[in-house]
């Protein structure tokens, strides 16, 4: 579980969504997404700042989650989901996809 200083201190109040998958957090605000490991804030961006995510679901094998930001400085995220972890990603997805969706009206 990444270190609570690594997620820029984020009130709870703030926080709309948050799933954990390979060691990673993903949290999801009104206006941010970050993804923190247990040593190093992975992402940091303001959500009009994300240009597409991924979520590859496979019968035999754990997900693939791929987020890519806009800035080439910004590393692409790939994280690896298990089957007990869906739900949580999932809905944390969906948030962030709504999200996403009104910014672009």
């Amino acid at each position: 579980m990444p270190q609570r200083s690594l997620l820029r201190d984020i009130p709870a109040e703030d926080i709309l969504a948050q799933a954990s998958a390979d060691g990673h957090v993903i949290v999801v605000t009104n206006d941010a997404l970050t993804v923190a490991s247990h040593d190093r804030l992975r992402l940091d961006v303001p959500i009009e700042e994300v240009r597409r995510i991924q979520f590859d679901i496979e019968r035999e094998r754990p997900a693939t989650l791929v987020i890519v930001p806009d800035a080439p400085s910004s590393e692409p995220q790939v994280i690896m989901v298990q089957p007990d972890e869906y739900e949580r990603v999932g809905h944390a997805l969906a948030v962030l996809g709504m999200k996403m969706a009104t910014m672009a009206d």
